[in-house]
C-alpha cells in the first residue's frame, strides 16, 4: 500500500491535486502501466481509470513523465526527474509577474474610482511606453485648459510617435493647453513642426541648456508627471484638489512673471 506524503508540497508548485497524486504514485512505483497506477492510488484520493490516463498525458506535457509504448506490448509510464517541478514554480512566478504588470493600468483606474468615491487623494503609477500612453490619455479627460511644463528634447528623443498621436487626439477634441518650455534651439525647432491651434507656448529663458527630462501636466484636480530617460519611462498621476490648485497657482504666477516669447 502506497502512502501519499508529498501531495500538498507538489500542489504548492501549481499542479492540481490529481496531477500531484498520480506523479507521487508514479515516483514510488517506477515504470508502470496505467492500470497498475490506477489500482495503486490510495482510497483516500480515489481516481477513475479514465482520469488517470488523462492525468498521465498531462504529466507528459509537463515533462514530469514519459510514455513507453513498444509495438505489441502494454504501454508503460515512467516518472521524470522532479526538477521539472522547479521549472513549474518558475513558470508560476512568470505568470504572476505578467499578470501583475498587465493589471497595473487597471489597478490605477480602480484606485482612481475608489478615491473619487471616498474623496481621498490618490496616486497611480505606470511604467513603459504603455504607461506613458495611459498618463497622456488621462489628460484627454480634462474639462479645462491643461497647463504643462515639458522638456521637448526628451519628448522628441523618447516618445515622438506617442506624442504625435496624442497631439492629434487633443486637437480633435479641442482641448486647450498652455505650456512653459525652456528656450533652446532644439525646442524652437520642435515647435516649428506644430501646426495646431489649441496650444499656446511660452519660452522660459535660461542661462544654460536645461534638460529636466520630465513632462508635468495640470488639469482638473490632477497633477501628472512623465519621466523620460534611456533607462526607464515612468508616469505618475496624483489626484488631489489642493495639490492641483497649488501647482496651477505656481504655473500661472510663472507664466505672468516670465518675459519669454509666446509661440
Amino acid at each position: 500500500m502506497i502512502t501519499l506524503e508529498y501531495t500538498k508540497e507538489i500542489t504548492n508548485t501549481g499542479l492540481s491535486k490529481e496531477l500531484a497524486v498520480v506523479y507521487e504514485v508514479l515516483l514510488k512505483l517506477g515504470e508502470s502501466p496505467a492500470s497498475t497506477i490506477a489500482k495503486t492510488i490510495p482510497n483516500t484520493s480515489p481516481l477513475s481509470r479514465p482520469l488517470v490516463y488523462k492525468v498521465l498525458e498531462e504529466l507528459i506535457t509537463l515533462d514530469l513523465a514519459e510514455k513507453h509504448a513498444p509495438k505489441g506490448k502494454v504501454a508503460t509510464f515512467v516518472p521524470k526527474h522532479p526538477i521539472a517541478l522547479s521549472k513549474a514554480i518558475d513558470k508560476q512566478k512568470e505568470k504572476i509577474e505578467l499578470a501583475k504588470k498587465q493589471f497595473l493600468p487597471t489597478s490605477g483606474k480602480l484606485s482612481s474610482l475608489f478615491n473619487l468615491m471616498s474623496g481621498k487623494p490618490g496616486v497611480q503609477f505606470y511604467e513603459g511606453e504603455d504607461g506613458v500612453w495611459e498618463v497622456l490619455m488621462d489628460s484627454l479627460t480634462a474639462t479645462e485648459e491643461i497647463r504643462t511644463y515639458a522638456d521637448l528634447e526628451a519628448i522628441d528623443a523618447y516618445i515622438p510617435a506617442i506624442n504625435a498621436e496624442y497631439s492629434t487626439l487633443r486637437e480633435e477634441r479641442k482641448i486647450k493647453k498652455r505650456g512653459l518650455i525652456v528656450d533652446s534651439p532644439k525646442a524652437r525647432d520642435f515647435l516649428k513642426s506644430y501646426t495646431g491651434n489649441v496650444t499656446l507656448t511660452k519660452l522660459v529663458k535660461s542661462s544654460e541648456s536645461v534638460q529636466f527630462q520630465t513632462v508635468m501636466q495640470l488639469y482638473d484636480n490632477k497633477v501628472s508627471y512623465i519621466t523620460l530617460t534611456e533607462k526607464y519611462l515612468v508616469g505618475i498621476i496624483i489626484t488631489d484638489e489642493y495639490i492641483a490648485k497649488t501647482h496651477k497657482y505656481l504655473f500661472d504666477s510663472l507664466w505672468e512673471l516670465t518675459s519669454g516669447e509666446i509661440l
